[in-house]
């Protein structure tokens, strides 16, 4: 990597200091405070205009513009998300197009798969992609339902005999379009295990976001990239209407597609040019951590420079061990770095979350890992919004409540049998 001296200073070995910073409870052991920042010239986004400023660097860095005037609703957990979902597939009038990598079993896939069915019946347009390896497990009888009910099912990158080289690149988005006006996007996946409130370890943590307005587009863009590429015929018709959409909010919100393709991607700039903005708080919340060297230089060069970096992982209820133990690695270097990493006890932590500093966040089906920033199709909303970013704060401070932080020293007893499967990962690590 080049060395940027203006706005970014590219990450490289250091002399480490130990540092932990984080609210919500706190670690059992504290170490010494990080030492000064780096010398990064960050004064451009100091201060009132610190939001245009994010604004106008992503949007020169990565070639996208964002748009105003949006409305965005979290949801947190199933209990917030399918009904939500299903309330705007009920209401829909023209079309419904719905895209996701896992689509598995329960009443959940039923409920979806009736709801769609019941569309097409009345003649909307309805629309559903699967992805050729994530959904392998849907009921057939589901897929027989729909078919027959007029649903138009696609999927990407099935059956398994095509290239190894193209069935490693995933669908990986997870994309709600309704009539063109209202979006859905974030971690949860169609199947059982994501419904319910994070109770227990069968019901799973997750985040997804309601969207309105003029960023729409963008979403609906990321479902037709991929229908293009699997559905041979017509992209659109007369059910699209392509009208101008409202804007019933105030969130500035720039939509950044990733792609199962070689070389560096939009995705893995809007991530380096978000994590070297930080100045004072970068909250990272995913459910499968397993970034390269570089990445984890950025968030340790950002702790380094006084910002506080907190880390939120799953815990012993993950489903990945191979992908968790891959990321397990780096957590000695970054806890000596200042960076606190937490892992969620109650269930399987699958949320893709980061805010920043208090006035923006990345919200989308993308984790922290070379799969995301690699390999899968993704897509993610960069929000610059302080309302809706001080909303996922609150949700990464319940979080936190129900988990616990690692600390040096407990991380350094662990035993040889440990280390060595997190060594182990090696061969497979460009994969996970």
């Amino acid at each position: 990597m080049t060395t940027e001296t203006t706005t970014e200073t590219a990450p490289g070995p250091r002399p480490v200091a130990h540092a932990t910073a984080a609210s919500g409870p706190r670690p059992v052991e504290q170490a010494a405070a990080a030492p000064g920042p780096d010398p990064v010239d960050q004064a451009a986004a100091t201060g009132p205009d610190r939001g245009p400023t994010l604004r106008r660097r992503l949007e020169a860095l990565i070639g996208i513009a964002a748009t105003e005037g949006n409305l965005l609703t979290p949801l947190r957990n199933g209990d917030e998300i399918f009904p939500a979902m299903l309330e705007a597939v009920n209401a829909a009038r023209r079309t419904v197009d719905l895209m996701t990598f896992v689509y598995w079993r329960g009443d959940i896939a039923r409920r979806f798969a009736h709801a769609l069915a019941r569309k097409a019946g009345e003649g909307l347009r309805v629309r559903l992609l699967l992805d050729g390896f994530g959904s392998r497990l849907i009921e057939p009888e589901l897929i027989e339902l729909m078919e027959k009910a007029g649903v138009r099912i696609s999927w990407f990158r099935r059956p398994v005999r095509l290239s190894p080289f193209k069935q490693n690149h995933r669908c990986h988005r997870k994309v709600m379009v309704v009539d063109g006006r209202i979006a859905f996007t974030g971690g949860v996946g169609i199947a059982e295990e994501w419904c319910g409130d994070a109770r227990h370890p069968g019901e799973w943590r997750d985040t997804h976001v309601r969207v309105v307005g003029p960023a729409v587009d963008g979403i609906a863009a990321a479902f037709a990239q991929n229908w293009a590429e699997c559905a041979p015929g017509t992209l659109y018709d007369g059910a699209d209407r392509f009208e101008e959409h409202e804007q019933p909010g105030d969130a500035v919100v720039q939509v950044v597609r990733g792609s199962a393709a070689v070389g560096w991607q939009d995705l893995q700039t809007l991530m380096r040019v978000v994590i070297s903005s930080a100045e004072h708080r970068l909250r990272v919340a995913t459910a499968y951590f397993a970034p390269d060297d570089y990445f984890v230089d950025l968030l340790c060069q950002a702790a380094r420079r006084g910002v506080t970096v907190e880390l939120l992982v799953p815990g012993r209820h993950t489903d990945k061990r191979v992908c968790q133990l891959a990321g397990e690695r780096h957590f000695g270097r970054m806890m000596a770095c200042g960076v606190t990493v937490w892992q969620y006890e109650p269930t399987m932590m699958h949320a893709k979350v980061l805010t920043l500093d208090g006035t923006m966040s990345v919200i989308g089906s993308a984790n922290f890992n070379r799969r995301s920033l690699d390999h899968d199709e993704e897509v993610v909303l960069a929000v610059v919004d302080e309302e809706f970013t001080a909303r996922l704060d609150r949700d990464f401070d319940q979080d936190l409540a129900r988990s616990q932080a690692l600390t040096p020293s407990r991380w350094h007893r662990r035993g040889p049998a440990r280390r060595a499967m997190e060594a182990a990962t090696a061969p497979i690590r460009h994969f996970l």
